[in-house]
């Protein structure tokens, strides 16, 4: 059933003429045709479901909703709340502004909106694209954009396959680290921070307020790592601790070892934690606390591989978060 409902939808969002696909499946047992049962999906259901629910056409200013969340969930996934990819890309467009203005400050005829970002061209990735009902509703909802904000509207850039799109960059990939073409280097696409749990007095009914280091600064390469100049941290080993991550694609400005005890919700997102039991050596206990500094590095796999360098004989213990499932 689920591969029939697949290639029923495949066909339905590849031929926008096809009204509905037949969908047949087959019962157990020794009456197999007398007990089968068929139904059909029509194209107006994909439309309903697919296409204005996963791209609906909405004004740029409308940004994904968030809705209160159960004080109790289910541990897993970090899964969006609101599925309209289209609210996600106006977000996206409206919260880089800021960001393009300060990189473009002082450089004659790159004056950035105020509003959003406004894209001259657009390359599409992924299979789902290859659907001309998808493509069309998204390269047209964002020209709306423009057009409203009286600008030109954008170009379609031609790719490749779109399902082989990532395999054929991974490939080329390879052959550029054996020396055959063109690496473009851009870096991590955000700037990346660990919370710090602040040193207070306990105080009923308040946790600790959380503060935020940068470890990894925007912009930062693959292969490259940083020490991270800051104050000593304890950390503590032998017992589960969880390592609190954020991250941010308007900070570009910072440096590692900036810390912030403030910011505005719309600066920093919080990521997943990581939650570890550091090993214990020779010479220490469950529970110490081991006063350390860190430094980062970001290996080729677009991992952000994080280290802490004890102060008193240089052990050393790591933590590695994936920084590209973010972007």
């Amino acid at each position: 059933m689920t591969h029939a409902c697949r290639d029923a939808k495949e066909a339905l969002l590849n031929d926008a003429e096809l009204q509905s696909v037949p969908i047949v499946v087959p019962s157990r047992g020794s009456k197999l045709l007398g007990a089968t049962l068929k139904t059909e999906l029509t194209q107006q259901e994909v439309q309903q479901t697919l296409v204005d629910g996963f791209f609906p056409q909405v004004a740029v200013n409308e940004h994904p909703v968030q809705r209160a969340r159960g004080a109790l969930t289910q541990m897993g996934l970090p899964y969006a709340q609101d599925a309209a990819i289209t609210r996600h890309i106006a977000a996206f467009l409206s919260r880089q502004s800021s960001a393009a203005d300060n990189a473009f400050a002082g450089m004659p005829g790159m004056e950035a909106p105020a509003e959003f970002i406004k894209p001259t061209a657009l390359l599409f990735n992924g299979g789902v694209l290859k659907s001309k009902l998808l493509s069309d509703r998204l390269f047209n909802t964002i020209n709306a954009w423009l057009e409203t904000a009286n600008t030109d509207k954008a170009k379609m850039l031609s790719g490749l396959d779109l399902d082989l799109a990532v395999a054929s960059g991974a490939a080329y990939y390879g052959s550029v680290r054996r020396g055959q073409g063109v690496r473009i280097r851009g870096g991590i696409a955000s700037s990346y921070y660990i919370g710090i749990e602040s040193a207070m007095p306990a105080i009923p009914g308040m946790a600790p307020p959380m503060e935020a280091l940068c470890v990894a600064p925007f912009g930062m390469e693959e292969g490259s790592s940083v020490q991270v100049p800051s104050q000593e941290f304890g950390l503590v080993i032998g017992q589960p601790v969880h390592f609190q991550f954020f991250g941010s694609t308007t900070r570009r400005e910072d440096e590692a070892g900036v810390h912030l005890d403030y910011w505005k919700p719309e600066e920093l997102e919080e990521l997943p934690e990581i939650q570890v039991t550091l090993p214990v050596s020779e010479g220490r206990s469950i529970g110490d606390v081991v006063p350390v500094t860190l430094s980062s590095r970001v290996t080729e796999l677009g991992t952000l591989y994080l280290e802490a360098i004890a102060a008193d004989n240089g052990q050393k213990w790591h933590v590695e978060f994936d920084v590209r499932e973010d972007v």
